[in-house]
């Protein structure tokens, strides 16, 4: 009896990768081989199966390569296998966050964050901003942060920026700004009358801490479900996780009112 799709692809792990190789381009069995790490021996039963499942096929030269129906399928499960990726390295950090932040159409592609380093500071640096985001914060060229929380290390750090002429959009909750006006008057000043920054103020009901994005990386940090901070964030270099965080960062763009003055 013929096998289902759902079994062929997932109880192998051998013909999901196989698929997921092919979704590249068309290989031959030695760049299978290669690709994958197996021998002929392992693999060619399972090629065997997917032909017969009628999702791949050989082409005139003997190379297989998916045939329609496969890079239907194929396509689906990329964003599933790439979610599950996500979650799974970090799988203690997203079940205890509160999510509720992200826009549905967002949390369905949190699997385009790609590869992410959990950072997680020692005792001695609770309430230091981590160096792998100072560092590639102030190499960038292009900056878009929400803040939610006040650091007093966050106004040096913008000024900074300025200094670098290095363009970069701000989002403060309400409260946060009304702290900057009391005791980082001069900075923020600063800010408003720079060419290259732009300032937003939104409502102090958002629940979410932290969006840094760049064109380099992308440094998330949520609220966990007790609604408590508890200084622990997610970084991505990769350029999938750039155009999220971007996506995410203008849905509350959108959701703010511009400060022109202070």
């Amino acid at each position: 009896m013929r096998s289902s799709l759902s079994d062929t692809i997932w109880l192998s792990e051998k013909r999901k990768n196989l698929l997921l190789l092919l979704a590249e381009g068309s290989r031959n069995i030695d760049q299978i081989k290669t690709s994958l790490n197996v021998t002929s021996k392992a693999m060619m039963p399972q090629i065997k199966i997917l032909k017969e499942q009628d999702m791949i096929v050989q082409n005139e030269l003997d190379d297989y390569e998916l045939s329609d129906v496969g890079r239907i399928i194929v396509k689906n499960m990329s964003p599933l296998l790439k979610t599950l990726g996500v979650i799974e390295e970090n799988m203690e950090y997203w079940a205890t966050r509160d999510l509720s932040s992200i826009p549905e159409s967002l949390s369905y592609r949190i699997g385009e964050l790609g590869q992410c380093m959990l950072i997680e500071p020692d005792l001695n640096h609770m309430f230091d901003l981590p160096i792998e985001f100072t560092e590639n914060l102030v190499r960038s060229q292009n900056v878009k942060m929400f803040i939610s929380y006040f650091h007093p290390y966050y106004t040096r750090l913008f000024v900074e920026l300025l200094s670098k002429e290095i363009d970069f959009t701000l989002i403060f909750t309400d409260t946060v700004f009304e702290r900057l006006k009391t005791d980082c008057l001069k900075e923020l000043e600063l800010i408003t009358g720079s060419r290259s920054a732009d300032l937003y103020v939104c409502d102090d009901s958002i629940k979410l801490t932290t969006i840094s994005v760049t064109e380099r990386f992308t440094y998330l940090c949520f609220f966990n479900k007790e609604g408590m901070y508890d200084h622990r964030k997610i970084m991505s270099f990769d350029e999938s996780a750039s155009k999220w965080g971007e996506e995410l960062f203008t849905h509350y763009q959108n959701l703010s009112r511009r400060i022109t003055e202070i």
